[in-house]
């Protein structure tokens, strides 16, 4: 499958909720064991994606196709996904910038699954990510727009060249703004750097707000912390900021939606850093 085809939507509706009374794995009650139970599945996913990354076989099918068995995972050891907001997804003139908040591991995993039937789309990551040793090369198999986190102008550079050539030929970005994963969101931390694009380019924006702390991050291997604290994995995607709105209007409209479900799902929002505790890692 190529950039310009669509693949059938993993999720025909709207919206979707994990059914009740779905198929779970027994025992469960304790996040070690949900750990036990998640990790081997997802490494499975992983080693099946990278090895067809490699031979050069794993295209955006595959892709959303991997999303989708990682989020039958997440339900299989006892979490709850939510996703609503897809008709503005689907509404929005593609291709898109969407916005969001970053919070772990799991949403490079699954955006895919709800982007990827409308639009073809990748991502702005760490640089570091590409040279991932087991992930690096499903990473890359995405063509990422890679920024180094360091030095913000020459990212800014970066983001604005490379993505405006990416919308400019049909592919959406998703940009994760915050310099790092965070279970709370922290306004000042929350960069400019999507809407920038936006503007240069010329495309709608698309804001998305989502918990995904189910999949926690790790003190020492941070992709690999604990599993199921947080039950509710949750993915909401709000009305289009249409294109050639100003930059500095996008950026406050993004964080006004944001400030509408974070906060509600029980997600920390301080305005600067210092009022925040920790959750962070490398992102």
């Amino acid at each position: 499958m190529d950039g310009t085809q669509i693949m059938e939507r993993c999720y025909p509706e709207s919206s979707y909720r994990t059914p009740t009374g779905g198929s779970r794995l027994p025992a469960l009650g304790l996040p070690g064991l949900r750990a036990l139970a998640f990790y081997p599945q997802v490494f499975w996913i992983v080693w099946r994606a990278r090895c067809k990354s490699v031979r050069g076989q794993y295209g955006h099918e595959q892709y959303a196709r991997s999303g989708l068995a990682t989020l039958q995972a997440v339900e299989r050891c006892g979490g709850t996904v939510e996703i609503t907001g897809l008709d503005h997804l689907r509404a929005a003139p593609a291709p898109v910038v969407v916005i969001s908040n970053h919070m772990s591991t799991l949403e490079t995993f699954v955006l895919g699954t709800m982007l990827i039937p409308e639009k073809p789309m990748t991502y702005v990551v760490k640089d570091s990510l590409l040279t991932h040793a087991f992930f690096g090369p499903v990473m890359r198999s995405r063509e990422p727009i890679a920024v180094t986190r360091t030095n913000p102008r020459e990212d800014l550079k970066t983001v604005l060249k490379q993505g405006v050539a990416k919308l400019a030929a049909g592919t959406s970005l998703v940009v994760f703004p915050q310099s790092t994963r965070m279970v709370g969101f922290v306004v000042s931390r929350f960069n400019s750097i999507g809407a920038k694009l936006a503007e240069r380019a010329g495309v709608a924006v698309v804001p998305l707000a989502l918990q995904t702390n189910f999949w926690g991050n790790g003190k020492w291997i941070k992709e690999c912390g604990p599993v199921g604290r947080c039950k509710e994995v949750r993915f909401a995607f709000g009305p289009a900021i249409p294109a050639g709105t100003p930059s500095r209007q996008t950026q406050a409209a993004v964080v006004e939606f944001l400030h509408q479900r974070l906060p509600a799902w029980g997600i920390p929002w301080q305005e600067t850093e210092a009022e925040i505790g920790g959750g962070a890692g490398d992102g």
